[in-house]
């Protein structure tokens, strides 16, 4: 599993390494621009095609998986994930694709994975429930559906600043590669070194410094392969507890579903409408924002990077437990639980200007010039 790491990691880092060194010939359409959009909080404009350093080095430690286990699944996963990869790739480069074809994209790859390899939830340790996923495989694939594409949605959602996303996905594959290995699958935990490595590669360049974006390409890229890793664990090793996967991803799923309740109930605003009011960006704005008080883009880079920290640690809240009690259901039920109610205490005391004293940074970073 090193060699599988290691090569996704160098070319990954590579790839990332040229993008940015040649920017100058790309960046009229890779480049993000615009710096005053509400969900915009970076100082100057930067590639967001991040997802071709993730992808390749994805595809190199897949095929060297495949080849070292002359298994096809990991050649068959990239196969699956090309229509959400390719969806957010075109958004990064025209500007011009909706959220709703990417998450049809998704949609479309989820549908080759249950079709392709049997990724498909036909359990969710809910008796009544169970039964109809395993007699109606039409519910199960609905099911499948919308858990695949919710997860790689939400994971683009969260991709907002340095480091934020990448490494809570890096979490998250640790986690898998852990519970994998556990039941001894060889091929789902490989395929977890290689995308950790393709990760990592990329985060080389993106945190601190920001100097590439993961692009709704990477992003939605990363997060298919979480869910689609995820879903396969749970079909093929029925000890693995179908609560093990949610529990891993809940702070982007919850995320996003606590921001579509907020978006619809409590400011009656539509669904999609964009706004600055999700937990990550109110850690900036509340926490960070005034504690590098200069302007100049440096600092503000590095206000960006110092709101990922927190996050990071809020993710580790749900990653470890679901690591430690991963065929446990009533465990990970509880931690789920445990998430869900921080989380939303959590959002009360930051936007009431009431945050714990542990997450206000030391003073001194005012100082910094």
């Amino acid at each position: 599993m090193l060699q599988i790491l290691l090569l996704a990691t160098f070319l990954s880092l590579l790839v990332g390494m040229c993008l940015i060194h040649f920017a100058h010939l790309h960046e009229r359409f890779s480049a993000d621009h615009d710096l005053g959009g509400v969900q915009k909080f970076h100082a100057r404009p930067v590639p967001r095609i991040g997802g071709v350093p993730i992808a390749a080095g994805l595809v190199a430690g897949c095929s060297l998986l495949a080849w070292l286990q002359s298994d096809t699944l990991p050649l068959l996963l990239l196969v699956v994930a090309l229509p959400a990869f390719a969806a957010g790739m075109l958004e990064d480069v025209t500007k011009k694709v909706g959220p709703l074809p990417r998450l049809l994209a998704t949609f479309v790859a989820a549908i080759l994975g249950y079709l392709m390899l049997g990724a498909g939830l036909q359990r969710l340790d809910v008796p009544f429930v169970d039964g109809l996923l395993s007699h109606f495989w039409v519910l199960s694939m609905l099911l499948t559906i919308i858990a695949v594409g919710g997860v790689a949605h939400a994971v683009n959602i969260i991709d907002g600043y340095n480091g934020l996303s990448g490494v809570v996905s890096i979490f998250i594959f640790l986690a898998m590669a852990y519970v994998a290995f556990k039941v001894q699958d060889a091929a789902l935990m490989g395929v977890c070194f290689a995308m950790v490595g393709a990760i990592a590669g990329f985060l080389f360049w993106n945190f601190p410094r920001g100097l590439i974006f993961a692009g709704d390409g990477g992003a939605y890229l990363v997060g298919f392969m979480i869910a689609e890793v995820a879903v396969l664990l749970v079909a093929r090793h029925p000890q693995v507890s179908p609560w093990f996967p949610l529990l891993c991803v809940i702070y982007p799923v919850f995320e996003t579903l606590f921001s579509i309740y907020r978006r619809k109930f409590l400011q009656g605003r539509r669904v999609g409408y964009p706004d600055a009011l999700h937990l990550h960006q109110l850690v900036y704005m509340r926490l960070v924002r005034w504690m590098v008080g200069s302007k100049d883009a440096d600092h503000k880079t590095m206000r960006n990077s110092l709101t990922s920290p927190y996050l990071w640690a809020l993710s580790s809240v749900s990653v470890v437990p679901a690591m430690l009690f991963w065929n446990s259901t009533p465990m990970l039920v509880g931690f789920a639980l445990v998430f869900m109610f921080t989380y939303v205490r959590l959002y009360q005391m930051i936007i009431r200007f009431r945050s714990p004293r542990w997450m206000l940074l030391r003073k001194s970073l005012r100082k910094v010039r």
